[in-house]
């Protein structure tokens, strides 16, 4: 036994110094796998979602994605009322879609009674205008545009993976499992898709689909802004300038179509 204090002092930090140079098993083993389920956690978080949607976005087999395209149609018509039919108007729709998109496009053009002032892409093709945008125009070319402007938006961002990112992680998983999406997760991103302003689309971009198309690209210019002050690249660069395309409709299926909601 040491009574004196000053030499029990030193004793026990001779005691500490021995004990920090030992080897201590498993320091590093708990480090690393530490810095390991903080990289699996980051992945988790940051990479997992953006991979399982474009594993989804693979994946998802066409009669699929027009599924998932009824489905948020079925949601947006609680909000919009059902879409407007009739024998004559629905058949010059399906006229219109194949003059415009081609012979081998997918999906359909619906017309609801209300929504917003713009056309909704939604996958399978299929494309969804309010009545207003029809009945507020005389010339079909501008109908026409409108067509094209949401096929652009839906070439320049899948629709698909606009509803998965919206639906989350969960619902993702859900469709690579089950095949399905949550009723839920459809509701809300039809809600969502009726208020969300539409992503801009480059001029050059929608000129080249106008091109394409052998639509003029000056009415449904004019109909944006009634002035052309803001829509000139569109006026000045009309592909159809100067020229003669295709019929885009009958006077008679035109009609057709601006009466399909009455």
């Amino acid at each position: 036994e040491i009574a004196d204090a000053l030499m029990i002092d030193a004793i026990e930090k001779v005691r500490k110094t021995i004990q920090r140079a030992r080897p201590h098993p498993g320091r590093l083993r708990n480090l690393v796998l530490g810095a390991v389920a903080l990289v699996l956690a980051a992945a988790a978080v940051f990479w997992l979602p953006g991979a399982l949607v474009r594993q989804a976005q693979s994946v998802v087999p066409p009669v699929k994605r027009a599924e998932i395209g009824a489905g948020l149609l079925g949601h947006i018509q609680r909000l919009t009322g059902p879409s407007c039919r009739t024998p004559l108007g629905t058949a010059a729709l399906a006229r219109l879609h194949e003059r415009v998109l081609g012979p081998g496009a997918g999906g359909q053009i619906v017309i609801v009674p209300d929504g917003p002032d713009r056309t909704l892409y939604l996958p399978g093709g299929l494309i969804v205008m309010p009545r207003d945008l029809v009945e507020d125009t005389e010339d079909p070319a501008v109908v026409a545009g409108h067509v094209l402007a949401a096929l652009g938006r839906g070439q320049a961002e899948d629709p698909l993976v606009g509803v998965l990112e919206h639906a989350g992680l969960r619902a993702t998983v859900h469709l690579l499992t089950t095949g399905d999406l949550p009723p839920e997760a459809l509701r809300a991103y039809a809600e969502d898709l009726l208020t969300r302003p539409p992503a801009p689309l480059p001029t050059d971009r929608l000129i080249a689909l106008f091109d394409a198309a052998q639509v003029p690209s000056t009415p449904f210019a004019y109909a944006r802004d009634i002035t052309g002050e803001s829509t000139l690249p569109l006026i000045e660069a009309d592909p159809m300038a100067g020229r003669t395309g295709p019929l885009l409709l009958s006077d008679g299926a035109w009609i057709s179509i601006q009466g399909i909601c009455n």
